[in-house]
């Protein structure tokens, strides 16, 4: 059944989730910090009349929907958390809170739950099972984040979901269409420090100390080949030395080197590759430079594997309501994402909603102080999310045979 053209979303529905959208975003809020972002939800959906528990993970919430009768239950998750970034975008509803912006769209992705939540409240005479709602918490504190201790205190301790759908905004594609595949989507994002120990001096002596950014220098270069030497050319890797710390003078050679940085892959088995290699690479290098290190590696969020089957159903659905040429072939992000936790436990799917603003000859990068999206885009989020719960459900329809009568119709 086409479900949107029997129900379509309401202009009143998509009004208030551009106003969440809007109000969400003015008022960012970083990871664990969630406060107000779960008090603006928590009333939403009370107001729903949904069955609400709060305080999961902190700040998490999740909301409980029935249909008119039995069936299964279906998990929709939202992340809440904004990123510690000035925003430079100007419009009416620029962060109000210095320093503090959502970079990555996570207003849109609760806005757009809060509209689905709305639409299917307003037909649940329709439909058979349970929907969750589940607004995580600190996404993007990578690698603890807010799924595993959602689990941790049961947000499906009463209702275990038969799958579990999550959608993020994708600014490289255009509104109206949908990035899914199955398998990998998003990658293992793990992390680490190296504190880099040697002997200061002057630098005009450099045979009297033992240099750490040299050193340091050596490991950065050394830590590359695992990438270029070790792993299949054909599997997906990636380290990123992202900061490096060491000095105060510039004739003052440093004692003390500080690297950080992040390895992404997208197989378990090349992860623990690159893992295995990466303390073997320091350790050796370390040795031959005359220096100590000390390595911290945080094994951060898992890969986010799409189910099989279930990608099929999502890309087949969304293609039926949408057309073929809205869900192109798309390549997995080693970006990496919290979600992927769920999908350890619950059979899912994590697909991407294109946001792409038509005016902006070059797109701003999730992550960027001018990251935006483009609102249209929000009644595609409402709509799909809406079509993959009612055709996972089964839903029930009470349709007119043309003479006055109704029956009951079952759709997948």
């Amino acid at each position: 059944m086409d479900w949107m053209k029997r129900y379509p979303v309401s202009e009143h529905i998509m009004e208030a989730v551009r106003e969440a959208r809007r109000t969400l975003h003015k008022h960012p809020e970083l990871s664990h910090e969630e406060e107000k972002t779960a008090a603006y939800v928590t009333d939403f959906l009370k107001q729903l009349g949904l069955e609400v528990h709060t305080g999961l993970a902190g700040c998490g919430v999740l909301g409980v929907l029935h249909g008119k009768g039995s069936g299964p239950t279906i998990a929709l998750r939202a992340d809440m958390d904004a990123l510690p970034i000035q925003e430079e975008n100007e419009v009416s509803y620029k962060s109000k809170k210095a320093g503090v912006m959502h970079a990555c769209g996570h207003d849109a992705h609760t806005a757009m739950l809060l509209g689905t939540a709305s639409y299917l409240a307003e037909i649940h005479e329709q439909w058979q099972g349970t929907v969750l709602f589940v607004f995580q918490p600190a996404e993007e504190d990578a690698p603890i984040g807010g799924a595993q201790t959602m689990m941790e205190e049961g947000v499906f301790k009463e209702y275990q979901p038969d799958t579990i759908f999550a959608q993020h905004v994708w600014p490289d594609l255009p509104v109206g269409t949908f990035g899914v595949k199955a398998g990998a989507m998003m990658a293992n994002s793990d992390r680490f420090q190296l504190i880099i120990k040697g002997a200061g001096g002057h630098a005009s002596m450099p045979h009297q100390g033992v240099d750490t950014i040299v050193a340091a220098n050596q490991m950065i270069s050394a830590l590359q080949t695992i990438i270029s030497r070790n792993t299949d050319p054909l599997d997906s890797a990636v380290i990123t030395v992202g900061t490096m710390q060491a000095g105060e003078r510039y004739n003052v050679i440093p004692r003390e080197a500080v690297l950080e940085g992040t390895v992404r892959t997208l197989t378990y088995q090349t992860k623990e590759q690159v893992k295995e290699r990466f303390y073997q690479i320091v350790e050796q290098t370390a040795s031959a430079m005359g220096v100590e290190a000390e390595v911290y590696y945080y094994d951060g969020y898992p890969a986010t594997i799409n189910d099989e089957e279930l990608s099929s159903f999502v890309k087949d659905t969304l293609a039926k309501n949408y057309g073929e040429e809205t869900v192109p072939q798309v390549v997995p992000s080693l970006g990496g994402e919290d979600f992927g936790r769920f999908l350890l436990h619950y059979p899912g799917v994590y697909y991407w909603l294109g946001t792409a603003i038509k005016e902006r000859e070059v797109q701003k990068p999730l992550h960027d102080p001018m990251f935006d999206i483009d609102e249209g885009a929000l009644r595609y989020g409402v709509e799909a999310m809406s079509l993959l719960t009612l055709e996972a459900l089964g839903g029930k329809d009470k349709e007119d045979d043309g003479n006055g009568n109704t029956g009951e119709q079952h759709d997948r």
